[in-house]
């Protein structure tokens, strides 16, 4: 067993971790609120530019309206969006991206190269040998829509000078504070056939309308279709941000209240080996003194 001094020196050391931990549980409790309010600010931005694209491009008539919105015959390269974070201590944030991203792309039907947006991603796919293009890493803690644009424009270049087929998006969907989830969605070439939270923007009543558009359609995609293309990564970032500063959160109670609980036991330990240690020298005054009883 410890001596009472190790045990001593434990027992601080703990309590240090546990000051730690919980000083950055409450800066991840303030950073998760401020990117709670930046993705529910987005969303309804987001949705609206959906409902505005879906309904131009569902207009009678409309096929092959836009590069952009056509799929082609055969998927020869693949470019992936990988969203992770720039830093650690979020539990098994970044690793569950990647394990993602390992099941999802290591048996793909094409080809795939990466883009990674955090320095936590990059640096465990490239140890895993992917084949990463890009890296967009230490991204500003508010990052505003001009931040994230560049992969948004990257994205679209690739996709229309012939070099990917398919662009597909991975990050973590900010559900609540207990929950986030890795998901994939294909961002290039864009399907309009729905979307999540997305309201129907024809007539409840009668028949679907459909409208003349000035300057255009064609003019009208070419402003829409690359801006969406970028919000949408914007939105996914926001969304990833979040679920880090909630993961490192709970990340950070969790340990918080395994530091506390060692310390209990540690002090159990600490007090029985200090009792102990106060026995043994009661017994050898006693044995001492009954020594001298007997030599006198």
């Amino acid at each position: 067993m410890a001596s009472a001094r190790e045990m001593r020196l434990r027992i601080r050391s703990v309590k240090n971790i546990s000051q730690v931990t919980r000083a950055l549980e409450a800066v991840s409790a303030s950073k998760v609120r401020k990117a709670v309010k930046a993705v529910h600010a987005t969303r309804a931005y987001a949705d609206k530019a959906w409902q505005v694209l879906t309904h131009v491009a569902k207009q009678p008539g409309r096929e092959n309206l836009h590069p952009l919105l056509t799929k082609r015959d055969e998927v020869r390269n693949t470019l992936a969006i990988v969203i992770t974070g720039d830093r650690g201590l979020a539990g098994g944030y970044n690793t569950n991206v990647i394990r993602f991203v390992g099941r999802k792309f290591d048996h793909y039907q094409a080809p795939v190269h990466f883009i990674a947006v955090g320095r936590k991603g990059r640096d465990l796919m490239m140890r895993r040998r992917k084949n990463v293009v890009a890296d967009f890493s230490n991204l500003p803690a508010a990052p505003s829509f001009m931040d994230v644009s560049a992969i948004g424009r990257m994205v679209v270049e690739e996709f229309l000078q012939g070099r990917a087929d398919e662009v597909i998006l991975v990050y973590t969907d900010f559900i609540t504070l207990s929950r986030q989830e890795t998901v994939m969605k294909r961002l290039l070439p864009l399907e309009v056939d729905g979307g999540e939270r997305v309201e129907d923007f024809e007539h409840r009543l009668g028949p679907a309308a459909a409208y003349i558009y000035e300057p255009g359609e064609r003019e009208i995609l070419d402003e829409i279709i690359p801006r969406f293309t970028g919000l949408q990564v914007y939105q996914a970032v926001l969304e990833s941000q979040a679920s880090e500063h909630a993961a490192r959160m709970i990340a950070m109670r969790n340990a918080t209240d395994s530091a506390l609980e060692l310390i209990d036991g540690l002090l159990l330990k600490y007090n029985k080996a200090r009792q102990q240690t106060i026995t043994n020298d009661i017994l050898d005054i006693v044995g001492g003194a009954e020594a001298l009883a007997q030599v006198s």
